[in-house]
């Protein structure tokens, strides 16, 4: 998988655009962290980091105007970053994206059809079993988050059968339990 991203044309100006996709709790983010690791000059961004649970992703703008636009155009991109404490989100610091070779978009919705024409690769992450991904979700960002992330993945059932991300996979990534 490396060689063939590292192989495949940049559609985002000169960087190559990874999408990391799938459902809450299918080890999105464990596997883009090690992606990155294995690329060299990679950068990766999260869509934790502007989400919330009542935008869920028309926050795409905000990501598309400070991130993906100047990157395109060989510039830095800079965000204003969410951050989650006790489960609730809040704008926290600032975070500059200097222009990676490639960089790894991870998160629900990271894959979906508005940027597909300038992804080098899109991956998906699945675990096949909702229950058991739920408790990953709950095991990862606590107990008072379980009636979000409920919420969150039915949203997220909707969301894929509209957008139909997994289809347009490159590469599907079934993760083993234990692994979020």
């Amino acid at each position: 998988m490396i060689d063939e991203i590292l192989a495949a044309p940049p559609r985002l100006g000169g960087v190559r655009l990874v999408a990391v996709d799938g459902p809450s709790g299918s080890g999105k983010s464990t596997f883009a962290r090690e992606l990155v690791a294995a690329l060299p000059g990679a950068a990766l961004v999260s869509t934790d980091d502007f989400a919330t649970w009542d935008d869920p992703v028309a926050w795409w703008p905000r990501l598309e105007a400070g991130v993906l636009r100047p990157l395109a155009e060989g510039r830095p991109g800079a965000y204003q970053r969410m951050e989650w404490q006790d489960g609730t989100p809040r704008l926290g610091g600032w975070v500059t994206v200097e222009v990676p070779g490639v960089l790894v978009l991870e998160g629900v919705s990271a894959g979906r059809h508005s940027i597909r024409s300038q992804l080098s690769a899109l991956i998906w992450c699945e675990h096949p079993d909702p229950a058991e991904r739920l408790e990953r979700a709950v095991a990862r960002d606590g107990e008072a988050s379980r009636r979000h992330l409920a919420d969150w993945q039915r949203f997220e059932q909707g969301w894929f059968a509209v957008d139909r991300t997994r289809d347009h996979a490159d590469h599907v990534v079934t993760t083993a339990l234990g692994n979020a």
